[in-house]
C-alpha cells in the first residue's frame, strides 16, 4: 500500500500543513477505488533496489544518479530488469547507475523551452499538477526551488519517481498519487509561488473551472506556467474532437492561443504571456526500448505529418505564463 506519511511530515517545513487533509483524503479514496493490480509487486521491487550510496548526482543538465562503477555486475543486471519492469517510461530521460532510460518523451526539451522565460524558481514553493513520474520536479530543485510538490494519479509514475527519491531521500521533492480533484478548491492562505500545469488542460471537461481552480492555489504574485495543446485560429477558435485526438482518449477542448489567453483573462489572471508555441516532432515523442507502444509517428496521417490520424491539426503545444489578479 502506498504510504505518503513521510512526505506529509515534511510539509510543515514549507508552511503547507493545511494541504495535508485534502491530500490524505484524496489518496485514501484513490487507493480504495483504483489500486493498480501490480502495485504490490512494484513496492517489492522498490524494496529490492541496490542499497548503495550514489557516487555522484546531477540534476541540472540531466537527471543522473550514481555511476555504473557503484554496482557489481550482478547488481547492474538486476537493476536493468527492475527498471524495465516499470514499462512504459513516458517522461525523461534518466540515468540510474549508468543505465540510460530513454523515455517516450524528451521532457528535457520542454524544460529548455520554458526555464529561461519564467520567474526564477529559487526559494519558491512549487506545485506541479499532472507531474508524471516527477522528471520536472528534480529540474525544479536544480533551479533552487524550496520544495517541489507533484500530484499525478498514476501509481506507475509514483513508483518510477520513488526510484530516484530512494537515492535522494533528503531532497524536498514529493509526489502524491492523486488527481487535481483532490486539491483544495477554496482560496488558501498559503498558496504556491509557482504552479506548473502541463499536458492536463485538454483532459478537463470544464477548462474554465480548471483555470479558476489553478488560480486559487496560487499566492498573490505567484505564477502559473501552463502548457497545453492548441490549434491555429483567432480567439473564437476551439476544437472539440468528435472522439479521439491523435489516438488519445479523454481530449475535450483544444483552443487557439488567442482563445486560451482569453480563457485565462476571464478566469481571473493577468500578465498573460505566451512564451512558446511548438509543433511536437517525432524526435521529441517516440517509441523506445523503454516505451514500446505506439507513439506520435503512428498517431499522424501517413505521408502527411501535418495532420493527426483522425484528420485534425497535428499536435502543437503552447506555454503561457500568468499571475492571479
Amino acid at each position: 500500500m502506498i504510504n505518503c506519511n513521510h512526505d506529509f511530515g515534511q510539509f510543515h517545513k514549507y508552511e503547507l500543513e493545511q494541504w495535508i487533509p485534502h491530500l490524505e483524503k484524496g489518496l485514501k479514496s484513490r487507493l480504495q477505488d483504483h489500486q493498480h493490480g501490480e502495485l504490490e509487486q512494484w513496492l517489492e521491487m522498490l524494496n529490492a533496489l541496490p542499497k548503495v550510496t550514489p557516487s555522484k548526482i546531477e540534476l541540472k543538465h540531466r537527471i543522473s544518479i550514481g555511476s555504473q562503477q557503484d554496482l557489481s555486475i550482478e547488481q547492474q543486471s538486476k537493476l536493468t530488469q527492475q527498471l524495465l519492469s516499470l514499462h512504459p517510461w513516458r517522461k525523461g530521460p534518466f540515468d540510474v547507475f549508468g543505465k540510460h532510460i530513454d523515455c517516450e518523451w524528451r521532457s528535457d526539451w520542454k524544460w529548455q523551452r520554458l526555464i529561461k522565460q519564467i520567474s526564477p524558481l529559487k526559494n519558491r514553493r512549487v506545485l506541479d499538477i499532472g507531474c508524471g513520474n516527477g522528471f520536472h520536479l528534480w529540474k525544479m530543485l536544480a533551479e533552487g526551488a524550496r520544495c517541489a510538490i507533484g500530484v499525478d494519479p498514476s501509481q506507475l509514475f509514483w513508483t518510477q519517481f520513488q526510484i530516484i527519491k530512494q537515492y535522494l531521500p533528503d531532497y524536498p521533492a514529493h509526489l502524491i498519487p492523486v488527481g487535481i480533484e483532490s486539491l483544495p478548491t477554496e482560496a488558501l492562505q498559503q498558496g504556491f509561488d509557482s504552479l506548473f500545469c502541463m499536458g492536463v488542460l485538454y483532459h478537463r471537461r470544464s477548462p474554465i473551472d480548471t483555470l479558476v481552480h489553478l488560480r486559487k492555489m496560487l499566492r498573490k504574485g505567484g505564477e502559473l506556467i501552463l502548457e497545453t495543446l492548441v490549434v491555429d485560429g483567432d480567439e473564437n477558435q476551439v476544437l472539440m474532437p468528435k472522439d479521439r485526438y491523435a489516438q488519445m482518449r479523454n481530449v475535450w477542448f483544444l483552443p487557439s492561443v488567442a482563445a486560451l489567453e482569453l480563457w485565462l483573462k476571464r478566469s481571473g489572471f493577468k500578465d498573460i504571456k505566451t512564451i512558446d508555441v511548438s509543433k511536437t516532432s517525432v524526435q521529441e515523442q517516440r517509441t523506445t526500448e523503454w516505451m514500446t507502444y505506439h507513439s506520435l509517428q503512428q498517431f499522424l496521417t501517413p505521408n502527411d505529418s501535418s495532420k493527426t490520424i483522425e484528420g485534425y491539426q497535428a499536435p502543437t503545444r503552447a506555454i503561457i505564463t500568468a499571475s492571479p489578479n
